[in-house]
């Protein structure tokens, strides 16, 4: 499956709480004082939502993982050079319901941010167990491949963090959601040097953290004829009105066809620095 050359790599909702305000009373004038106080509170929650200021892009570089925040992992900022590759406007989608899960693959934010940062975070090399590593000279082969393809089976994970105004993050979670239940056929997308083919969007079993959260599998099209297919995993996690993007590649997973998913150390880092 081609991968584009640019592949790019907190305020929680008050409902739950104001909530509280409601259990209060019983019966009579109180009950229909606490009717109000109700009422009052979640139209209030709403011009909350409506009036949230997005963080700028220095706030939200703060906020990225580090290597020393994610044990057995590197972290390393990608937005200077997200910046100096395609644009947004550049990816080019065939469905537009299908724009969201197009840009959270490709290290875009999956709305309309006000701000983004990028990182890529790759696991750490394994070290070699066979016999190829000791002797390239006596080995098949057969345990040269074997060993080659465990090299390459390390995650590597694009997080993207974007913040929005207003209620920008709930409508971009919605059309991610969306894009997961409307491309099930899934769509073609390009860049300015090059197409990939996604031949099927499956949904998947989420982290668990932030407000809500949405994950996916991709199936990609092989690049040649009775080739390998290739699987890529993404989640996007709304925090407030800050969304996190992740996308997982396994090289090693992609040759063999074999599944896999988001890099679980990477989410609970990164999870911790947004809650």
């Amino acid at each position: 499956m081609k991968r584009s050359s640019r592949v790019r790599a907190c305020a929680t909702t008050t409902v739950g709480v104001l909530a509280l305000a409601l259990i209060t009373g019983c019966g009579g004038e109180d009950s229909g004082k606490s009717k109000d106080s109700g009422a009052s509170a979640t139209t209030q929650a709403g011009k909350t939502a409506q009036t949230a200021k997005a963080a700028t892009e220095a706030e939200l570089e703060k906020l990225l993982v580090t290597t020393a925040e994610v044990t057995g992992y590197k972290a390393e900022s990608a937005t200077a050079e997200a910046k100096a590759g395609d644009s947004k406007g550049d990816l080019k989608v065939v469905a537009e319901v299908c724009a969201p899960i197009a840009y959270a693959v490709s290290g875009f934010a999956p709305g309309d941010e006000a701000a983004v940062v990028q990182s890529k975070v790759t696991q750490d090399a394994k070290k070699p167990t066979g016999s190829a590593s000791a002797s390239t000279d006596d080995v098949s082969d057969a345990e040269w491949q074997a060993e080659f393809a465990e090299s390459m089976n390390i995650d590597m994970t694009f997080l993207t963090l974007s913040s929005y105004d207003g209620d920008g993050a709930e409508k971009a979670m919605k059309a991610v959601s969306d894009a997961v239940a409307g491309c099930a056929g899934g769509f073609s997308v390009g860049g300015s040097t090059d197409k990939t083919k996604y031949t099927k969007i499956a949904s998947v079993k989420t982290s668990g953290f932030g407000d809500e959260s949405v994950a996916f599998s991709a199936t990609g099209e092989p690049e040649e004829p009775n080739g390998a297919t290739g699987f890529t995993y993404g989640e996007v996690v709304r925090y407030g009105n800050t969304i996190a993007a992740y996308t997982t590649i396994n090289l090693g997973k992609v040759v063999s066809g074999k599944p896999y998913a988001i890099s679980a150390p990477v989410v609970k880092a990164q999870s911790a620095k947004l809650k």
